[in-house]
C-alpha cells in the first residue's frame, strides 16, 4: 500500500535542488504527485506531495534528514486521501484579481471567502511594473470550492463589492 506525503522545503536558491529531491525520492520508489516550486526572493521554496511504498515510510527520515544537512528546512506530513469525500459536490472557480498595489488586498479577499465558507484550493500573487508608468501592479489568481449551500453566483456579485472598496478589478469564473 502506498502512503501520501507532503513535503516542504526552502533554502537558498542554487542549481540542482529540484533534481537532488526527485532523486532522494527514486530511491525510496517515490512517485510525485503533485508540487509548486518557486524562488522566493532569494529562497527556493517547494511543496510537495509524493506516494511511497509504506515500508519505505520509516527510511524516508534519513532522506530527510540529509536534505536538511545541505541547509534547507524540510518538513514531512503524512496525508490521507479524504478530499474528494470532504469536498463531493462543491464547485470550482477560479478568481482573477488586478490593480494597483497596496496593502490588504489578499487579506480582504481571504476574509470575504471565509465569511461564506468557501476555501481556497491555491493561490498566486504577485506585484510587477505596470509597462507605461512603472507603478505597481498586484496580480492574483485564486482557485476555491464553493460549497452546495451556495447555489447561485451571488458570492460573486458581493465579491464585487469587496473589489470596488479594493479598487482592483476581478472576474470569476466556473472550472
Amino acid at each position: 500500500m502506498r502512503k501520501n506525503i507532503v513535503l516542504t522545503l526552502t533554502g537558498s536558491d542554487r542549481l540542482g535542488i529540484v533534481e537532488s529531491v526527485t532523486k532522494l525520492l527514486l530511491e525510496y520508489d517515490g512517485n510525485v504527485e503533485a508540487s509548486r516550486m518557486a524562488r522566493l526572493g532569494g529562497e527556493f521554496t517547494m511543496l510537495m506531495l509524493f506516494s511511497l511504498p509504506e515500508e519505505n515510510l520509516s527510511r524516508l527520515e534519513k532522506g530527510v534528514q540529509s536534505l536538511a544537512g545541505q541547509g534547507f528546512k524540510v518538513t514531512t506530513s503524512q496525508t490521507d486521501q479524504t478530499y474528494a469525500q470532504k469536498y463531493a459536490g462543491w464547485l470550482p472557480y477560479e478568481i482573477d484579481v488586478r490593480g494597483a498595489d497596496h496593502e490588504g488586498i489578499i487579506h480582504q479577499v481571504a476574509a470575504y471567502l471565509l465569511q461564506h465558507g468557501i476555501n481556497i484550493e491555491s493561490m498566486d500573487t504577485g506585484v510587477s511594473p505596470a509597462p507605461m508608468s512603472g507603478t505597481p501592479i498586484f496580480t492574483m489568481t485564486a482557485v476555491v470550492m464553493v460549497p452546495p449551500s451556495i447555489s447561485d453566483r451571488t458570492w460573486g456579485n458581493h465579491l464585487e463589492e469587496v473589489a470596488n472598496q479594493l479598487d482592483v478589478d476581478f472576474t470569476v469564473k466556473l472550472l
